[in-house]
C-alpha cells in the first residue's frame, strides 16, 4: 500500500488510531507507540510513520496536559525541569537514525518488564499508587527525563511509556500525578522530536488532519476516564496493558 490511501483505508486507519488514543490518553500518554504499530500493519512507509506518530502525539498529549492540569494532577514544579532537560536531547535523538534491529528489541523487552512489574505490584493489596503529591527528586528526575527524552526522539515515541513506569516503580509519584507529568513530558518531547526530524515532514500524508480529528475525539474520551471516572487500581492496570501492547509491538511488528 502506498501513502496515497483509498478513502475506506483512511477511515479504517483513523478509527483504529482513535481507539488507541482512548486507551493511551486515559493514562496521560499520547499513544505514539500504538500509532506506530497500526501504521506499520497498514504498510505505511517507515519515513512517514515517525512524523505521523509524533504529530498525533502532539494532539493527544496537548489535550491530556490541559485536562490533567485542570484537574490538579500536573505537578508543574516537578515537570518543568524534566521537560527542560529532555527537549534538547529529544531534538538530538530525532536527528539520529539507528538500525531497527538494535533499538526495537531492547526497547520492547524493557517495556514488557515494566508491564509485568506494574501488574505484579498492583496485585499486592498493600501497595497503593493513589497518593497525589509526592516529593520528586530533582537530580534523579532530570537525569532520567533527559535520557528518556533522547530515546523518545530516537524512536519516534513520546517517551511516556518509559517515564510512567519509571516514576511508579521508583515510587516518585502517584498514578494520576505520574499521568499528568507524563502528558507534559510527551507533549514537549513530541514537539522536539518533530523539530529534530523536520526533514521527514514532507512525507506527512494528506489524511493526517482527518486522523488528528479522530484521535482528538478518542482523547476526549480517554482523558475523561483517567481524570474523573477510573479508580487508581484500574488506571495502573491500563498502564500495564499499554506497556504490554507497546513492548510486543516493538518486538514483533
Amino acid at each position: 500500500m502506498t501513502d496515497i490511501l483509498a478513502h475506506e483505508h483512511a477511515l479504517l486507519i483513523g478509527l483504529v488510531l482513535a481507539c488507541v488514543s482512548v486507551l493511551y490518553s486515559s493514562v496521560g500518554h499520547g499513544g505514539a507507540s500504538g500509532y506506530i504499530a497500526i501504521l506499520a500493519l497498514f504498510s505505511i512507509t517507515p519515513e512517514t510513520i515517525r512524523p505521523v506518530a509524533l504529530s498525533l502525539n502532539v494532539v493527544v498529549a496537548g489535550l491530556a496536559t490541559y485536562r490533567f492540569s485542570r484537574a490538579g494532577y500536573v505537578d508543574w514544579r516537578a515537570a518543568l525541569p524534566i521537560v527542560v532537560a529532555s527537549m534538547p536531547l529529544a531534538y538530538v535523538g530525532g536527528g539520529v537514525i539507528l538500525p531497527e534491529a538494535i533499538y526495537r528489541p531492547v526497547l520492547g523487552v524493557l517495556l514488557l518488564v515494566s508491564s509485568g512489574y506494574l501488574a505484579w505490584r498492583n496485585m499486592n493489596p498493600t501497595h497503593d499508587y493513589r497518593v497525589v503529591e509526592r516529593r520528586i527528586p530533582l537530580t534523579g528526575s532530570v537525569l532520567s527525563g533527559g535520557a528518556i527524552g533522547f530515546v523518545s526522539g530516537l524512536t519516534g515515541i513520546g517517551g511516556g511509556v518509559l517515564l510512567s513506569p519509571f516514576f511508579l516503580i521508583t515510587r516518585w509519584a502517584g498514578a494520576r500525578q505520574t499521568a499528568g507529568i507524563a502528558a507534559v513530558f510527551i507533549l514537549a518531547n513530541s514537539v522536539a522530536g518533530l523539530a529534530g526530524n523536520y526533514t521527514t515532514l514532507g512525507s506527512l500524508p494528506p489524511e493526517l488532519p482527518f486522523w488528528a480529528g479522530l484521535v482528538l475525539i478518542g482523547s476526549l474520551i480517554g482523558t475523561s476516564l483517567g481524570v474523573k471516572m477510573l479508580p487508581v487500581k484500574p488506571l495502573v492496570w491500563l498502564l500495564a496493558i499499554v506497556l504490554l501492547i507497546s513492548g510486543l509491538k516493538f518486538i514483533l511488528v
